[in-house]
C-alpha cells in the first residue's frame, strides 16, 4: 500500500501527529517540543492560551501560524453555548474555520457530552466551520457526527490526561471500518507505544498533549512520538501476518537434512 498525506477539510498535512500547546512550563519548551515532534498542527484552546493580547506573551511569538497550522479548541467547555461561541470568537481573532469541538460532561473525568457535542457539531457546520470532534468510542455516535458534518471523527483512547492508553481497541476499529473519516486518537496517550497502536489500528493520526508536556524531558517525548507515529503508520501498511495460537517454523522442511 502506497501511502498518502494525512487529508483533512481538503488540506494534506505532512506530519500525522497532532500536537497540544498547553501544560508546558512555558511557550519556550512548548515551541521547541513542537518543533522537534514535526507536527504540522497544534492544538489551542482559545479560553485558555494568550493569542490576542500583545502586552503579554503570546503563543503566536513562538510559533508561527503561518508556518504551522491552529486548531482552536473548545477545552474547558461543558454545554454547546459555550463551545459555539469560543469557536465564533476564534473565527474573530484568527479567521480560523477549522476548529477541533470539546464539550465535556463533568470537570472530574472530562468524558465527552455527547448530545451537547452533537448538537454543536450540526450547528457549527451549519456557521461553516469545518469541525473536528472530539467523542466518546461508540460507533454509533461517530457515525452520527459524520452524518452531521464533522470533518474528522476524534475519539478518545483514556480520560483526558490519563496517560491509560487505548482502552477499547475493538470499538477504534469498528469506527476505523465504518467511517471514511479521518481517525484521530483524541485524549489518553501515555507513551510511544501508544500511539503505535493508535497507528497500527488504522488511525489516521495521533493528538498528544500531556504526554509530552509533562514528561520528564517532553523535548525528547515529542520526539518519541513522532517516530512511534511514523513506525505504527508503516506497520499498519505493511500488512501484518496473521495471529496464530501456535508456532510456526521460519523455515520449511523441504530439503532438510
Amino acid at each position: 500500500m502506497v501511502d498518502r498525506k494525512l487529508k483533512i477539510a481538503n488540506k494534506n498535512f505532512k506530519s500525522r501527529l497532532i500536537v497540544g500547546t498547553g501544560k508546558y512550563r512555558n511557550f519556550r519548551e512548548c515551541s521547541n517540543a513542537i518543533k522537534v515532534s514535526g507536527a504540522d498542527i497544534v492544538t489551542v484552546a482559545v479560553r485558555r492560551v494568550n493569542i490576542s493580547d500583545k502586552n503579554k506573551a503570546r503563543l503566536m511569538d513562538y510559533i508561527d501560524p503561518k508556518k504551522i497550522t491552529y486548531l482552536p479548541n473548545t477545552a474547558g467547555c461543558f454545554n454547546a453555548e459555550d463551545a459555539i461561541r469560543t469557536l465564533r470568537l476564534a473565527r474573530e481573532i484568527g479567521g480560523w474555520k477549522l476548529v477541533k469541538l470539546e464539550v465535556l460532561g463533568d470537570k472530574k473525568n472530562l468524558f465527552p457530552e455527547m448530545i451537547e457535542t452533537l448538537r454543536s457539531t450540526e450547528l457549527l457546520t451549519k456557521e461553516g466551520f469545518k469541525v473536528m470532534v472530539y467523542c466518546n468510542d461508540d460507533p454509533l455516535m461517530a457515525k452520527r457526527l459524520e452524518n452531521a458534518g464533522a470533518v474528522a471523527i476524534m475519539p478518545l483512547a483514556a480520560p483526558i490526561g490519563s496517560g491509560l492508553g487505548i482502552q477499547n481497541k475493538v470499538n477504534i476499529k469498528i469506527i476505523r471500518q465504518q467511517t471514511k473519516l479521518p481517525l484521530i486518537i483524541d485524549a489518553g496517550i501515555g507513551q510511544a507505544s501508544d500511539a503505535s497502536i493508535a497507528m497500527e489500528l488504522g488511525c489516521d493520526g495521533v493528538l498528544i498533549n500531556t504526554a509530552i508536556a509533562k514528561a520528564k524531558n517532553p523535548i525528547q517525548m515529542a520526539e518519541a512520538m513522532k517516530l512511534a507515529v511514523i513506525s505504527g503508520r508503516k506497520s499498519f501498511l505493511s500488512g501484518r501476518i496473521k495471529p496464530n495460537l501456535f508456532g510456526s517454523a521460519s523455515t520449511t522442511n523441504k530439503g532438510i537434512i
